[in-house]
């Protein structure tokens, strides 16, 4: 018996709210799972499945900044016996850029990091 989903109105299309999409998205890419199945038995498209899923990894490769480690530029050829001091520095695209020593505590490395949000 064949089913068919009549949608009458205005709006011609479905809208799926994010938790439903995250729900038909770990459903269809959990071990095991075929992404065929999950469509049919949600009733959406494979290729809306497929694009919901290149939507949320860009969201998620978005978030995360490759870090980048390079000498310091003036610890090179400098006079001083020490050692030179390991920091973090974190040069953000708006040109923004923080620098962490590795001395600092982690209080003030994470007020510094909430600050630069």
């Amino acid at each position: 018996m064949t089913q068919v989903t009549v949608l009458t109105g205005a709006r011609r299309r479905r809208d799926w709210s994010d938790e439903e999409r995250l729900e038909i998205l770990h459903e269809a890419f959990s071990p095991g799972a075929c992404v065929a199945d999950v469509a049919r038995r949600r009733d959406v498209s494979r290729g809306l499945i497929y694009l919901w899923r290149r939507t949320a990894l860009r969201q998620v490769q978005e978030a995360f900044v490759p870090a980048v480690i390079e000498d310091d530029p003036g610890s090179v050829g400098s006079a001083s016996a020490a050692k030179p001091e390991a920091a973090i520095v974190l040069e953000l695209t708006d040109g923004r850029r923080l620098r962490i020593s590795a001395t600092a505590p982690a209080a003030l490395a994470v007020a510094a990091l909430k600050a630069m949000r």
